[in-house]
């Protein structure tokens, strides 16, 4: 079995680990919102969990289930969970609203 190559990946900031509702929707092959949750967050985006495989560079609209952000955005990566599910890296493109990380200003 061949071995993958792997890159180092720096973040410019750190993620905070925590479970917020978010919705999620934008998907090519399966329209409509998802219901689900973050694992972990930042001021620029999020690592959430998906029942749904998407494509790096996917589209999207990224809310909080309280109404209080949104954010267009696209898929940073998709990674397979154990079980079931998947693992996405969303990036904001657009984000407005209270957000419960900040950017530093």
């Amino acid at each position: 079995m061949p071995h993958a190559k792997r890159f180092a990946f720096h973040r410019a900031e750190s993620r905070i680990p925590m479970e917020i509702p978010v919705l999620i929707d934008g998907h090519r092959e399966a329209p409509g919102s998802e219901s689900t949750f973050t694992e972990n967050v930042s001021a620029r985006g999020a690592r959430v969990v998906s029942a749904r495989r998407w494509q790096p560079g996917e589209p999207l609209v990224f809310a909080s289930r309280t109404g209080e952000f949104r954010s267009s955005g696209r898929v940073a990566y998709c990674q397979p969970l154990q079980g079931d599910g998947f693992a996405i890296g969303v990036e904001f493109l657009e984000p407005k609203g209270r957000w419960v990380v900040q950017s530093p200003r």
